[in-house]
């Protein structure tokens, strides 16, 4: 089953996405080279940052 690791990822978040922000998210993923599970994860990483420096 994959990988050992630290930090594994056992949660699975089901989401829907209008086509204009499904088409962003491809283009994320092609240009970083990384899943869509990644995008996502930076994409809340990045959220929450902001949200510390309020």
């Amino acid at each position: 089953m994959g990988r050992p690791t630290d930090n594994p990822k056992d949660i699975v978040l089901k989401v829907y996405f209008d086509k204009e922000t499904a088409e962003k998210l491809e283009e994320c993923i092609e240009e970083l080279e990384v899943s869509k599970s990644e995008v996502v994860r930076r994409g809340i990483h990045k959220v929450h940052d902001d949200l510390k420096k309020k």
